[in-house]
């Protein structure tokens, strides 16, 4: 009959006065950087032109609310607002048949770049009013973020 007293873990050596020691060299943790950095730079240009799409047809969709909004205005006071009275005159009291407010909050009235929405009557081409906002710059003209975007 064999006794065995106490069995020695495979894998490891007795001799071995560092132990067995698992993680990634430096080369290998530098080699994984470089992927993630070679990675990083390909997508984020993408990511930012993507923001970019999605905050101008946020104003895009916007400015048709509040263009809605100056037409349900116009409805319950027979007049649209001035160009002196602006996108003001959807939340503060106008007159006799105001019945708004007619947006949220003024709030509602920023474009997604943090500049407020611009407001004209009469408006260009002919039109009652126009609701626009300048774009990413705040300028007029521009082309891509910098565009301006309009209700007519």
């Amino acid at each position: 009959m064999t006794t065995t007293v106490g069995r020695r873990p495979q894998g490891k050596r007795l001799d071995d006065p560092q132990g067995s020691q698992a993680g990634f060299s430096l080369v290998e943790l530098l080699v994984v950087l470089a992927i993630i950095g070679m990675i990083a730079t390909m997508v984020t240009p993408q990511v930012l032109g993507y923001l970019g799409r999605a905050k101008g047809e946020t104003a895009r969709i916007q400015v048709k609310n509040i263009a809605q909004a100056v037409e349900l205005y116009y409805l319950d006071l027979g007049a649209y607002p001035t160009s002196q009275q602006g996108l003001q005159a959807l939340v503060q009291p106008t007159g006799p048949g105001w019945r708004g407010p007619y947006v949220r909050d003024a709030r509602g009235l920023t474009d997604p770049w943090g500049h407020a929405y611009l407001y004209r009557s009469p408006g260009a081409a002919g039109t009652p009013f126009e609701v626009y906002s300048l774009g990413a710059d705040g300028k007029v003209g521009g082309s891509g973020d910098q565009a301006d975007v309009a209700s007519n």
